[in-house]
């Protein structure tokens, strides 16, 4: 584990050590999750584009043919 020191207002830490209370953890647990969280996100969602990235590109009409027009997609 890692110490860091964070500068906050002081309604946003008296907030912070009200719900981590509420939550039975603390102010360091209840941030440290946050960014786990955060970071699992951003760490899944890279991985996940350049999956996307690297696959082929497939046609979505046979080739010369025309796309549909706007209207025709939409006529209900």
């Amino acid at each position: 584990m890692k110490n860091v020191t964070i500068t906050l207002d002081e309604d946003v830490a008296r907030w912070a050590r009200i719900r981590a209370a509420e939550l039975d953890t603390s102010v360091s647990r209840m941030l440290g999750e946050l960014l786990r969280e955060q970071m699992v996100r951003h760490v899944t969602y890279q991985t996940e584009m350049q999956q996307y990235l690297v696959r082929e590109p497939r046609p979505i009409s046979e080739p010369g043919s025309l796309y549909p027009k706007r209207a025709e997609l939409y006529d209900r």
